[in-house]
């Protein structure tokens, strides 16, 4: 018999592979994806989706400039048929 008690705790974190930003400014949806890619990265996703919307298209370009940007990107492309297509931003996270 062991003279003292092991303790587990167990955490369990949930990161969904989609990220939505509709509705949201220039700099709400920038300040919301630099989070979310902080924790893609963190909790090792290969691959997410950035949902922006098809609309005037000034989203989607913010959300590039960033991409762009963020050395934990390693590629992103617009989505294809079947995706969400120009509403949608496909991005590839960088190995650690």
């Amino acid at each position: 018999m062991l003279p003292y008690k092991l303790h587990l705790e167990v955490l369990i974190v949930i990161i969904e592979s989609e990220l939505d930003l509709h509705r949201l400014t220039v700099d709400e949806a920038t300040e919301e994806l630099e989070r979310y890619l902080y924790k893609a990265f963190k909790y090792r996703l290969s691959c997410v989706r950035i949902n922006h919307g098809k609309g005037t298209g000034t989203l989607r370009q913010a959300v590039h400039r960033e991409l762009k940007r963020n050395s934990m990107v390693k590629s992103f492309r617009l989505g294809e048929y079947g995706e969400g297509g120009v509403g949608v931003t496909i991005v590839e996270m960088a190995d650690k």
